[in-house]
């Protein structure tokens, strides 16, 4: 990855905004523009911050733990260490390097750290800005070679799909299988699950984000299983449903309603399309089928190196997609106490159509 390139983008932009830098310590914000992998226990423990000035070298701002992570991964930019804390040094080093107006990532730091900050470095002379969406906005469009990770992600977790399907025996559990999927994905290379794998049977599959539980895989009952991994930073995102024995008429009528409408979504995909018209095209094949109550959810998000981000295909997003963006397209059918079919996949925006990352197999025409 051409992590300078990416830096000298994001200082572009803090210069025309008049901003003299930019802390960053969003996980994947901060792993696109340097490559530091280390991930946050949660939003209010940070394994590190970027300090990315208007003009100049970036510096990563990390702890002991992380320091000889930090210069391995990011060899270009100066690490420093904070033993008293990020407060206690950005208190001495922005005055330092003459920086006034500081800016941070408002959608994602806490409040309360927000706070101490503003006291803390006003103390000093120096200006918080509150900004939004620099980096994310340069996610979005994704170049061939982060195209190229996020479809040997994709393929890996079809590898691990394929050596769970069909597998299953009478005294498997919706937990079952998905430790089972989460235990081949460690085991073929990937560093975990972009989410905590769906597995739902039967009656659960109308929730669309149903936690697995000890219900028990019955083959005459639909099976959902929405899975996803994340191989070097990249996620897939990919939702299979099926009937693991004879499906009855009304699960086949609906399936094939469902991919109806995923296909009419991929043949509206690409780029200068807005992403409202895209999620129209497929949520009117299951209006027209009779079951528009039924589907609830956007048609779609973004994937990167986030399983959800920007752009969002929804009928609420009038923007136009681009070309290079990476979507998912999973319209669903959810029916209390019968259950629920989605199907899902991942596109790539073309400027003549869209590239379909998934290897479809034959069952999801049934």
């Amino acid at each position: 990855m051409d992590y300078p390139k990416r830096i000298a983008r994001l200082q572009a932009q803090l210069r025309r905004k008049k901003i003299d830098a930019f802390l960053v310590g969003q996980p994947e914000n901060r792993r696109y523009l340097s490559g530091f992998a280390s991930s946050d226990h949660s939003i209010a423990e940070s394994s590190g911050v970027l300090l990315i000035p208007a003009r100049g070298r970036v510096r990563l701002l990390t702890d002991f733990r992380y320091k000889l992570q930090a210069e391995r991964e990011v060899p270009w930019a100066e690490v420093i260490l904070y033993p008293r804390g990020l407060l206690a040094l950005l208190g001495e080093l922005l005055p330092d390097l003459g920086l006034a107006k500081l800016a941070f990532e408002s959608h994602y730091t806490l409040h309360s750290v927000a706070g101490k900050m503003q006291g803390k470095l006003g103390e000093k002379g120096i200006a918080l800005l509150p900004v939004e969406d620099l980096v994310e906005t340069m996610r979005q469009v994704k170049d061939e070679e982060e195209i190229e990770l996020i479809r040997r992600s994709v393929r890996l977790n079809e590898e691990v799909f394929a050596e769970i399907y069909g597998s299953f025996t009478g005294l498997d559990t919706e937990i079952d299988i998905a430790l089972a999927i989460e235990s081949a994905m460690r085991r073929r290379g990937a560093e975990g699950p972009s989410f905590s794998t769906i597995v739902a049977s039967g009656e659960n599959g109308a929730l669309p984000h149903a936690v697995p539980g000890r219900a028990a895989i019955k083959n005459d009952a639909s099976l959902t299983i929405d899975m996803g991994l994340i191989l070097d930073g990249y996620c897939s995102d990919m939702t299979r449903t099926f009937v693991p024995g004879q499906a009855t008429a009304r699960y086949l009528e609906l399936h094939r309603l469902v991919r109806k409408a995923q296909l009419a979504g991929m043949a509206a995909i690409r780029a200068g399309v807005r992403a409202s018209d895209v999620d129209r095209a497929a949520r009117k094949i299951i209006a027209d089928g009779g079951y528009g109550d039924c589907f609830g959810h956007s048609l779609g998000h973004g994937v990167g190196l986030a399983v959800h981000e920007d752009p969002r295909v929804s009928s609420r997003n009038k923007k136009q997609l681009r070309a290079g963006m990476v979507v998912t397209v999973e319209p669903g059918i959810y029916i209390p106490g019968w259950g629920g079919i989605r199907l899902e996949n991942m596109v790539v925006v073309r400027e003549d159509g869209c590239e379909n990352l998934n290897s479809d197999t034959t069952w999801l025409d049934i």
